[in-house]
């Protein structure tokens, strides 16, 4: 299945985070769980009224915003699994009346900022209260990635991961800035990506 548009549009978050140790500030360390973001674009929606073409502020029908994404990720076995939580904040135009809207929204995991591994579909329902303009609702999807697919080639790891001493001769040089280094840390890194599911009509 061909990555989304909006993932294209994504600002690639890397899937690395960089921590230092408070007995070494020059130890590097390396975490496998994927990022979890929401891709530029995707986060938003707008649905005009039925039937309107104008698409203009006057036929806004419901504003919906994705917020509060969460991962709580296992690192353990052979998988890594990442449970996704997320909140879909809606508000709509006309408030007469109970409504019920239901929203779709992806998960899909990419690998090296470009490459979609998979993509799943959810959704959530938003219930209005009649006289009500606003309400919420939480989604959740889960995401799997292969342990050993975040693993780095044994050479790049001890690079990564070696101690360094203040007064070495490449203790300010950053093993993460080398090209070779760079590049295998970006294809063992993986990031969960969460938005609406977008038609053709509602990417700007």
């Amino acid at each position: 299945m061909p990555a989304p548009r909006h993932v294209a549009l994504a600002v690639s978050l890397a899937a690395l985070a960089l921590a230092g140790c408070q007995k070494n500030p020059l130890l590097i360390t390396r975490a496998v769980c994927p990022a979890v973001a929401v891709p530029y674009y995707a986060g938003d929606t707008t649905l005009f009224a039925p039937g309107d073409t104008t698409r203009s502020a006057q036929a806004v029908d419901v504003v919906a915003t994705i917020t509060n994404v969460r991962g709580n990720c296992a690192d353990v076995g052979p998988t890594l699994e990442t449970d996704v939580s997320l909140t879909v904040v809606a508000r709509r135009t006309a408030t007469a009346g109970p409504r019920s809207l239901t929203l779709p929204f992806f998960a899909s995991v990419v690998n090296g900022g470009n490459l979609l591994v998979s993509k799943q579909l959810g959704s959530v329902t938003l219930n209005f209260a009649d006289g009500q303009a606003r309400a919420q609702a939480v989604g959740a999807a889960k995401a799997r990635v292969a342990r050993s697919a975040t693993a780095l080639p044994p050479e790049i790891q001890q690079r990564v991961s070696r101690n360094r001493k203040a007064g070495d001769l490449d203790a300010a040089t950053d093993p993460l800035a080398e090209p070779d280094v760079k590049a295998a840390v970006r294809a063992a890194s993986f990031e969960v990506l969460v938005g609406f599911q977008l038609d053709d009509a509602a990417l700007p």
